[in-house]
């Protein structure tokens, strides 16, 4: 039953996110807003005339903020996924890159400073179609120059 619901919900969420980011319903919003201005002077632009949009506007601001972070979640998980596979399948990719969501500030640093290191080591060396792995930036970056290691150019 649980299931089931849940199938319904992600129906409807993705239906509504699909609407919701259509030009149909821009216009629809831009119909009530004008509507709703031109009601103003038959209701003397009293407070409950205020009171109407403010609480519609309200309510769907409401609704739409976890429309949206629903679809941002989504959106996220599958670029996640599709970047895992890349590095999974990709030879010479650190796998250790796989789970890099769930690494520590401090690590995340780390792996920045790395990468600031290969990038530095790119500019020194000044060509441009060598590849420098996660690894070992320094250790890579002299057997290029002094090894024999083809897969490391």
């Amino acid at each position: 039953m649980a299931v089931r619901i849940n199938q319904w919900l992600e129906r409807v969420s993705e239906r509504a996110t699909k609407h919701a980011g259509s030009s149909w319903a821009f216009t629809a919003a831009v119909v009530v807003v004008l509507l709703w201005l031109a009601t103003g002077p038959i209701f003397h632009f009293s407070d409950t005339w205020q009171l109407v949009i403010n609480t519609g506007t309200t309510i769907i601001t409401f609704m739409m903020v976890f429309l949206i972070q629903r679809t941002q979640n989504k959106e996220t998980q599958v670029v996640h996924l599709k970047l895992n596979e890349l590095v999974a399948a990709l030879k010479g990719a650190s796998n250790r890159l796989i789970d890099l969501e769930d690494w520590t500030e401090e690590e995340l640093s780390n792996l920045h400073r790395h990468y600031r290191r290969l990038a530095q080591l790119a500019r020194e060396d000044k060509d441009t179609h060598r590849s420098l792995s996660v690894d070992s930036a320094e250790a890579r970056h002299r057997s290029k120059h002094y090894g024999n290691d083809k897969s490391a150019a």
